[in-house]
């Protein structure tokens, strides 16, 4: 009877951590939300700056530009995006497509912290009727 033993060695190991896709992580918190859809949308999206407690200091809203990015996912009142900059809960933010089809406000209701990222869900403060159609 033969006996044989088969060694494998790596001779340069190392280990670094893989970085999930950008959808990937967006779908994470998308799953909390059973009526989203993929959507891929580029956007502007802007952040209030007057905003104490959940109303305008001075009664009107100014809005300053946060970063463009795209919404990943979206639902009938929500939208799912990364940002680089931190939003934290409650925060107000305008949301605006290149296009100008979509200009709406919405409140920051999730946040998921990454690295360098988060993954922000904002639900619209008014009804936006038709902004995502499913096919």
């Amino acid at each position: 009877m033969l006996n044989f033993e088969l060694r494998l060695t790596v001779p340069n190991q190392a280990s670094a951590p893989a970085r999930a896709l950008e959808p990937d992580i967006v779908h994470r918190l998308a799953q909390f939300f059973p009526e989203a859809t993929p959507v891929r949308i580029p956007i502007r999206l802007s952040r209030a700056n007057n905003i104490e407690n959940g109303e305008a200091k001075t009664g009107a809203i100014s809005w300053s530009l946060l970063q463009e990015t795209v919404i990943e996912f979206g639902t009938p009142h929500e939208v799912l995006f990364l940002v680089k900059h931190p939003l934290e809960f409650a925060d107000l933010v305008l949301v605006e497509s290149r296009d100008g089809a979509l200009r709406a406000e919405a409140s920051v209701v999730a946040v998921q912290y990454h690295p360098d990222r988060a993954v922000v869900a904002a639900r619209f403060l008014k009804n936006v009727p038709n902004w995502i159609v499913k096919s």
